[in-house]
């Protein structure tokens, strides 16, 4: 029990626990605007920290970002605080910090966060760019098409480069694939500009974000607490929801089955969950209820933070065996179906009307019911929730910039790397094509076709990409020296990864060129 998360003290004196075994069951974290949902996932995110279980949430306000930093007792809030300590029976609640990491998909307040547009794929970013049934097809044919041609999509360039490589050569791809139109390539072409209007491109690029960097604890062994800013993100929420859904099923993909572990490996709050669901085709829903459903025996907790329970699908939301229910407004009758709905997932307190409850509930109080050691679900209880140890509200400029340069992946994300890709190659395509045909008129074609080639060789090109890599490794080192830590940047593993990789993809593809990769950096370690 020692191990467990301290949640709060029922009316009932009884005090309720989060289990830590039960915890990758997922949870709900409910309520209306201004109810205490922020600080009860604040409470639960540095409970599951000094646990040694890393963290990863979305600061959708700018207001969580304060769990890098101890609160104070001459904060505006203090009083309360420490009077709801007391209420609660907490001898030990005193100010700490947590160890965190800030991310930022723009770069501007933590480390960039990027994908590859070949490893989002092309069913995902189908949805981010609101295409239908056809224009999707579509779109799994140019990626089909690439990955022929053994051309890397990394970068939103490259993917418009390859729609109108598409379009050159619609009629050949419709006699293969089937209907290649160029007003479906236009139509993708256009969303593509407006995502790149709102800020998209910058997600797509290298270098990838490894997920394994969101999986780590500090030098004391709390768990690394992962903070996305997402208050500029929530001005294009279908973005904002598309790559938490990429990131969810990366987790998937990339760890390995654990079962049912002591302690999470990770746990993922996923704040205004509503977004997630909102006009998702039917397939793409069952995909969701999939992933969340299965990467529970990959030791992932997901818990989905949302002012109205009945934003979540009932089939997802009965994989959510821990509730946090804040108070709900019988305003409309949205609210008051909400309000039937909430009180009916709890299991029944004899002691309790919990429809009647749930409208009565205080700021900082909450309905709680959590799954017990045999994974039945507590009978609901009306808690008085623990406050945070952590500051209440946002970070200053200056000490946003100072964790950002004290975190352990400085210098890793911060600067794109640009290395040779499809827009690169259809780019010298088109000028190569363009120039021999100026010199088959000049000299004639069997002239022409005496003097050599004008692309290098693939190992001519590799190693000049490998030196760009290199390069890009050393300027890590360099950071880390600057700032009194070691990188773990190996400038030649990088470099002999590049070349393998680049040699591989000219000859074979994206896939074969993955592979080569990770044997040559197997050699290397």
């Amino acid at each position: 029990m020692d191990q467990d998360i301290f949640i709060g003290l029922a009316d009932n004196g009884e005090k309720q626990f989060l289990r830590l075994a039960q915890a990758n069951r997922h949870g709900l974290i409910a309520g209306a605007t201004g109810t205490g949902k922020t600080v009860t996932l604040q409470v639960l995110a540095e409970s599951f920290s000094a646990r040694g279980v890393p963290v990863f949430l979305a600061d959708v306000k700018g207001d969580l970002a304060g769990i890098a930093m101890p609160g104070s007792s001459a904060a505006k809030n203090a009083d309360k605080l420490e009077g709801r300590a007391r209420d609660i029976g907490l001898t030990d609640y005193g100010y700490a910090d947590n160890p965190v990491v800030f991310w930022d998909l723009f770069g501007e307040q933590g480390h960039p966060i990027r994908t590859t547009v070949s490893e989002m794929g092309p069913q995902l970013l189908a949805r981010l760019l609101d295409l239908n049934e056809t224009q999707g097809g579509v779109l799994d044919i140019v990626f089909r098409f690439a990955d022929e041609r053994g051309l890397l999509l990394l970068d939103l360039a490259d993917l418009q480069s390859m729609l109108a490589h598409t379009a050159e050569n619609a009629g050949e791809l419709t006699t293969r694939y089937g209907n290649v139109t160029k007003q479906s390539v236009g139509i993708i072409q256009r969303q593509l500009l407006s995502l790149d209007a709102q800020g998209g491109a910058q997600f797509f690029g290298e270098p990838a974000l490894e997920i394994a960097d969101f999986i780590r604890t500090d030098d004391k062994g709390r768990g690394m607490i992962n903070v996305l800013a997402a208050d500029k993100l929530m001005r294009s929420p279908k973005l904002y929801a598309t790559f938490l859904l990429w990131l969810l099923a990366d987790l998937f993909e990339a760890l390995p089955e654990v079962g049912d572990p002591e302690k999470p490996r990770l746990v993922f709050f996923f704040d205004e969950a509503h977004l997630l669901f909102d006009d998702v085709p039917e397939a793409l829903g069952d995909k969701i209820e999939q992933v969340v459903r299965l990467v529970r025996s990959k030791g992932v907790g997901v818990y989905f933070i949302t002012q109205n329970p009945i934003d979540v699908p009932e089939k997802v939301a009965g994989q959510l065996g821990n509730r946090v229910q804040h108070a709900l407004r019988a305003f409309t009758p949205r609210d008051q179906r909400a309000i039937r709905a909430a009180a009916e997932t709890f299991r029944i307190n004899p002691e309790l009307d919990v429809e009647q409850a749930i409208t009565e509930l205080k700021v900082g109080e909450a309905l709680v019911s959590t799954l017990q050691s045999d994974g039945s679900p507590s009978v609901v209880q009306r808690t008085l929730v623990a406050p945070p140890r952590s500051r209440l509200g946002p970070v200053s400029p200056s000490e946003r910039a100072i964790i950002v340069g004290a975190s352990p992946h400085a210098g890793k994300y911060d600067q794109a790397v640009n290395r040779e890709s499809a827009e690169d190659v259809l780019a010298q395509k088109t000028a190569d094509a363009a120039a021999t045909a100026q010199e088959v008129e000049a000299q004639g074609r069997e002239e022409v076709g005496k003097r050599e080639r004008k692309s290098t060789s693939i190992w001519g090109k590799a190693m000049k990409r490998a030196a760009g890599a290199a390069a890009g490794s050393g300027a890590a080192i360099a950071a880390g020296a600057i700032t009194g830590r070691r990188s773990r940047a190996n400038p030649m593993k990088t470099a002999a990864s590049s070349a393998a990789g680049s040699i591989a993809t000219d000859l074979g593809g994206p896939l074969l060129g993955r592979f080569v990769r990770n044997i040559i950096g197997g050699l290397m370690r």
